[in-house]
Order: C-alpha cells, then sequence, then structure tokens
C-alpha cells in the first residue's frame, strides 16, 4: 500500500487557519466528512448553535480545494455554505428577509476582513404547517442560507469568524457582550 500523499501547502494552511479560530460559546463547531466529488481536496465543519442549551439554528461550511483552479470560482480555494434557523413565523414571513439574510453574510464577511470574490448564493424562507400527528404550532417559519465564495488568499481564519457571525445573526443571537433581556426573544429567535 502506497504511504498517502500530502495535501498540497495551500490546503492544509486554509485547513489550519479554519482550526485556528474559535468561535463564540455558543456556537458548537465539529469536524465532519467532506463530499469527496466536489474537488481534488476537501475539508468540512458543521456547526449547532445553542441558546439555553437548545439548538436554534445549524450550518456546515465546507473548504475545497482544486490545484488546477476552477474558472467559475476564479482561484483553487472555495468556501460553500449552508445555514439553517427555525424563525418567528412573523419574520419568516417578511418578504425583506432573504434580502436581510444576504447582508448578515457580506457585512460579517465584510467585518472580519475575510477578503474574498466570486460570491453567489441563494436565500430560502419557508412557511410549515403541521397537522394529524405532526400537529404542533400552528405554523413555523425557517431561513436557509446557501453561499459561496472564494477567498482571495489560503488564511482563511477571518473566513471562519465570518461564517461564525453569519450563523449567530440567523440565530437571533445578541452581539458578544450584549444579553438579551428576559422574556424577549432577539430577532430572528424561535
Amino acid at each position: 500500500m502506497a504511504p498517502p500523499i500530502a495535501p498540497p501547502e495551500t490546503f492544509a494552511r486554509a485547513v489550519a487557519g479554519l482550526r485556528s479560530a474559535a468561535p463564540r460559546p455558543e456556537i458548537v463547531l465539529e469536524e465532519v466528512g467532506a463530499p469527496k466529488r466536489l474537488a481534488p481536496y476537501a475539508f468540512a465543519l458543521a456547526a449547532s448553535v445553542l441558546r439555553d442549551e437548545d439548538e436554534v439554528a445549524s450550518g456546515r461550511l465546507i473548504l475545497l480545494h482544486d490545484p488546477a483552479g476552477h474558472e467559475a470560482w476564479q482561484g483553487t480555494l472555495r468556501l460553500v455554505t449552508y445555514v439553517t434557523a427555525e424563525l418567528e413565523v412573523d419574520l419568516a414571513a417578511d418578504p425583506l428577509l432573504p434580502g436581510v439574510g444576504w447582508t448578515w453574510l457580506t457585512d460579517a464577511l465584510d467585518a472580519q476582513d475575510a477578503a474574498h470574490r466570486a460570491i453567489g448564493g441563494t436565500i430560502t424562507q419557508t412557511m410549515s404547517t403541521r397537522f394529524g400527528e405532526l400537529a404542533g404550532p400552528p405554523a413555523v417559519g425557517d431561513i436557509e442560507i446557501r453561499a459561496s465564495w472564494t477567498p482571495v488568499d489560503d488564511e482563511l481564519g477571518p473566513h471562519l469568524l465570518a461564517w461564525c457571525a453569519l450563523l449567530a445573526s440567523t440565530a437571533g443571537l445578541p452581539p458578544p457582550g450584549v444579553t438579551a433581556l428576559p422574556g424577549r426573544r432577539p430577532a430572528g429567535a424561535a
């Protein structure tokens, strides 16, 4: 059996950057299996956002690396994310929600100086009503954010912190250092 081939330096540095950044305490990260067919090298993290020990949002961040590059990526590295959270019904029904959700991502990248290009994605808002054996709350709203972007270099610590800020915004967490008032849920909270 041949010894494993070491990943390219660019990919190794990018993974190290993702592993080195520390999220806020409400965000729990774990390394998970990455898709094998999207690029020659891949790494993935899953996240759970907790409020009072309840999961209020979740997400996945996947790092793809193709040393040959991709024209659509405009580079050799690509970050792909999926974030989802349950929202209050009135917020989930707001027609402005998709635009707000997109700015959660772009503002987080800008705030962390996570330089990027070729960004794109979708924001999906859904409303569900449960019946019969699944009966529950009269209606439930959700937001899903799917996006990808190309970092301009392999220092990905700022990108991870931006992704964590996106998770926090989607979950309706107050900014770091701010405590929510008892009995009130932050915007985006279910």
